[in-house]
């Protein structure tokens, strides 16, 4: 997710998106610690996608 198409949407929607991902880091989690996943690489993705609305989230609610 480019932070050009994070700056366009509203607080709103990144506090949902926030929660997406924090559930899509737990599950990925699960399941490579269940051995249904041998590819870590998707959580490394999601936690930099985290970060960055993160960021951008920070940025809207101190302007």
């Amino acid at each position: 997710m480019k932070v050009v198409e994070l700056r366009e949407k509203t607080v709103d929607e990144l506090l949902v998106l926030v929660d997406e991902l924090k559930a899509n880091i737990h599950q990925a989690q699960m399941d490579l610690m269940m051995k249904k996943s041998q590819n870590n690489c998707d959580i490394r993705k999601a936690r930099k996608d985290l970060a960055r609305v993160m960021t951008v989230l920070g940025e809207k609610c101190n302007a």
